[in-house]
């Protein structure tokens, strides 16, 4: 393994530490900006949706993108950009100044993202083993590292928008360090096998191949809906369906990220003895086990263990799909990977608001049915990762 490679891997986690830690910097400073704008719950639930159409549209642009220019180009330049707009909503003090900064930042933020994991492919092609997995789990560090400096700024009594330029400025900082060890193109290395040089040819069946993408796009969009659920759903279930204070309620959540965190660090090494199929299915399993107690549960103790499985059966999920998406077609990696990352977010999004909308009609623990549901559905069809140049076993062997 030469310098340069080890180098663009470093370079990679970087990068996705950047995105989760600017992304995780405006998490922990809604109060104090909604506060300031002067909007209800329900407003910023509107302009949230503007983050997200945001996110989506600059997915699909950084795809095809990456693939044209490189991601060596696309990524400083779509980490600096981000960087540079996550000081906009702490400087808005108008509901329509926080909507347009909104939509400026999740463009950037979902250009970052999509380029990065389209980087990400072509390290762990150059590796000839899995990795991506470790990249993800530095973005939930990220996210952590932003809370921390979230709450030493306010403490400090810092404005948002003065902890966000300054976060902003270290951004643009790394963004433009790390940019010289990212490799300049897709790589060819001894870890492409032959068999994989044959089947991304132009006389490949490209109807198979588009098809396989959007059933990826439609696993994610399952699995991310999922995480969007737990995301926001996790804490009230505790508080109002058993009745937990605030104070325990808050660590549902906090019990769900860590054990994703854990699972993330841990998948890559699964992936390459058992196959990135069998994460899939058996990840998928154990979070509708996991999810199955949270629903059923009578007990805290118990939820929090359901939410703890849940966690860690779907942590190693994403990114075994936005991998799978990426090595489909190397020479269309950034533009496969955005449609699956892009159907992924949505999911992201719309999960909060179908449990939402489920507990007009149901219970809040009987609205989790749906999630368990969507990961059953999600380990019955993971046989999508048995084909293709995706990651087994045997890809440890490419370049050994």
């Amino acid at each position: 393994m030469n310098d340069s490679l080890r180098g663009a891997r470093i370079a990679t986690f970087v990068y996705f530490s950047l995105c989760g830690t600017l992304m995780g910097t405006w998490v922990v400073n809604i109060p104090a900006i909604e506060e300031r704008v002067g909007i209800t719950h329900a407003t910023l639930g509107g302009l949230l949706v503007l983050l997200g159409l945001g996110a989506f549209i600059g997915m699909q642009v950084a795809g095809p993108l990456t693939d044209a220019l490189g991601a060596r180009v696309v990524v400083p330049a779509t980490g600096v950009l981000c960087s540079a707009a996550l000081v906009l909503p702490g400087l808005s003090r108008e509901p329509w100044t926080l909507a347009g900064a909104l939509l400026v930042f999740g463009f950037c933020n979902g250009c970052l993202d999509v380029s990065m994991n389209a980087h990400a492919v072509h390290v762990e092609k150059a590796y000839g083993r899995p990795v991506m997995s470790a990249f993800h789990a530095t973005f939930s560090v990220g996210g952590v590292l932003a809370a921390l400096v979230g709450a030493a700024t306010a403490s400090a009594g810092l404005s948002p928008a003065a902890g966000m330029a300054a976060m902003g400025v270290l951004g643009i900082a790394f963004a433009l360090i790390s940019a010289r060890a990212l490799l300049p193109a897709a790589p060819t290395t001894a870890g492409t096998d032959p068999a994989e040089k044959v089947e991304h040819t132009p006389s490949t069946d490209r109807g198979g191949t588009r098809r396989r993408i959007w059933i990826l796009a439609a696993l994610a969009l399952m699995v991310m809906l999922c995480e969007g659920a737990a995301n926001d759903w996790s804490a009230l279930h505790l508080k109002d369906v058993l009745g937990a204070p605030a104070s325990t309620a808050a660590f549902a959540y906090g019990t769900f990220a860590a054990t994703m965190t854990i699972g993330r660090l841990l998948a890559d090494r699964l992936v390459t003895r058992f196959g990135s199929m069998a994460i899939l299915r058996y990840g998928a399993t154990t979070a509708a086990v996991g999810i199955t107690i949270v629903t059923v549960s009578p007990w805290i103790w118990a939820a929090f263990a359901g939410w703890a499985l849940f966690g860690l059966g779907l942590s190693g999920c994403v990114p075994q799909l936005f991998s799978a998406a990426g090595h489909a077609d190397p020479a269309a990696a950034g533009a496969n990977v955005s449609r699956v990352a892009g159907l992924g977010y949505v999911g992201m999004l719309a999960g909060p608001a179908a449990i939402g909308w489920l507990t007009h009609v149901v219970a809040l623990n009987h609205a989790f049915v749906l999630l368990i549901l969507l990961c059953a559905t999600t380990a019955v069809a993971a046989g999508i990762l048995r084909t293709g140049s995706d990651r087994t076993p045997e890809m440890a062997h490419g370049s050994h």
